[in-house]
């Protein structure tokens, strides 16, 4: 990942954050903190690939109310950036500088659900295998019609399946094992989040999302530290506190 390219994101996001209303600007502070972050551990494809998805949650989660599942959040997210992309940044990710990657993550059983549901119920019918077949048709039709947002919407579906070996310890870190796929993930998202990003400052479709865990109004301008106190009363309990007034960030 271009580190000028996170830090344009920065500049820029200090530029139009007083525009935004105070919901996007943390959604999108957050997400370009953890984009930064992720950018400092290029020697590290499990760390950097799991700090690129946290940035990647950071963009489009929402409330964790139980209305809509991780896949129906992910896809409407797709569908509306698709719908602001008048430059065509995500079609040009897909379909020109990472059709090679995209199409290995595709016909890869291994970042396939299904797949590890049948090992794991010890199903040993071919269910798994037609549902493969069919998702990987499903990504063949829409590269040949051009449906940016079906196709990265399966390709972000894979790339879940690795998110979930990493994060739930189903995976040795520096595996030689899933090298090739997590190479492949770090790079398309290093590349697909900055576009994302911009996308979003972009316009005012994200303005209305809730954000999961906002900030607390009362915690945003003032900043409480505790201090221990010895005292010599039997009664007296618990630390005092000063406070310390700072910048209204996340």
């Amino acid at each position: 990942m271009d580190v000028a390219t996170v830090e344009a994101l920065r500049e820029r996001h200090r530029v139009v954050r007083a525009n935004q209303n105070e919901v996007l600007a943390v959604r999108l502070h957050r997400a370009i903190s953890w984009l930064h972050r992720a950018g400092q551990d290029n020697g590290d494809d499990d760390a950097r690939f799991i700090l690129l998805w946290i940035a990647f949650n950071a963009a489009y989660a929402g409330e964790f109310d139980g209305e809509q599942s991780e896949r129906q959040r992910v896809a409407d997210f797709i569908s509306r950036l698709v719908a602001v992309d008048s430059q065509q940044q995500l079609h040009r990710l897909l379909f020109q500088q990472f059709s090679g990657p995209v199409r290995l993550l595709i016909d890869n059983r291994y970042v396939f659900a299904p797949f590890w549901r049948a090992l794991r119920d010890h199903d040993s019918s071919d269910r798994w295998k037609q549902r493969f077949d069919a998702s990987r048709k499903a990504a063949m039709d829409a590269a040949l019609g051009q449906r940016t947002a079906e196709l990265l919407s399966i390709v972000l579906d894979r790339l879940y399946v690795l998110r979930n070996q990493l994060v739930h310890g189903g995976a040795t870190w520096n595996s030689s094992i899933n090298r090739a796929q997590l190479r492949d993930g770090c790079a398309l998202l290093s590349a697909l989040l900055p576009a994302m990003i911009s996308l979003m400052m972009e316009t005012d479709a994200f303005s209305d999302d809730a954000i999961a865990y906002p900030v607390v109004p009362e915690y945003s301008t003032t900043r409480k530290s505790t201090v221990a106190v010895v005292s010599t009363t039997p009664c007296s309990q618990g630390p005092a506190t000063a406070t310390e007034t700072v910048a209204p960030t996340d």
